[in-house]
């Protein structure tokens, strides 16, 4: 049995039943709660959109067709391949980092941890070769 700083065995928790249960359930809320206040917060967006453009015809302005579209879709930045890469690179490493701060007696946990950042790795150097190559206007 691999013994690392995260087990409590010796802590007496009461019910342990009803801790272990709480796991998933924290879980699969906190995921819920994510999902929700994004597509709340997409709403308020696109109802403030509306509401602008609403005002603004109600007070005579002309709104051409790229005016319009101009408010719904704001521009792409110049550097968002670059700053993904980044983030996925700096996840792959944290995810090896923590693979090796986990004590362990072979090295099982550590290929884990590196096999699993592996995913993030490649992302990031996908968005790197992208940000490389893609034509960037001033």
């Amino acid at each position: 049995m691999v013994r690392t700083a995260f087990a409590a065995d010796n802590i007496d928790y009461g019910d342990k039943k009803v801790t272990e249960e709480m796991i998933p359930i924290t879980m699969f809320a906190g995921l819920t709660i994510v999902f929700c206040l994004f597509f709340w917060f997409r709403f308020r967006m696109r109802n403030d959109l509306q509401l602008t453009i609403r005002t603004a015809i109600d007070k005579g302005q002309q709104l051409t067709p790229e005016i319009i579209d101009g408010l719904g879709r704001p521009k792409p930045q110049k550097d968002r391949d670059l700053r993904l890469a980044v983030i996925w690179l700096a996840l792959a490493a944290a995810l090896t980092v923590f693979g090796f701060a986990i004590p362990d007696d072979g090295d099982e946990v550590q290929r884990v941890f590196m096999g699993i950042a592996a995913l993030p790795f490649f992302l990031g150097i996908a968005f790197f070769v992208m940000w490389r190559f893609t034509e960037r206007k001033s």
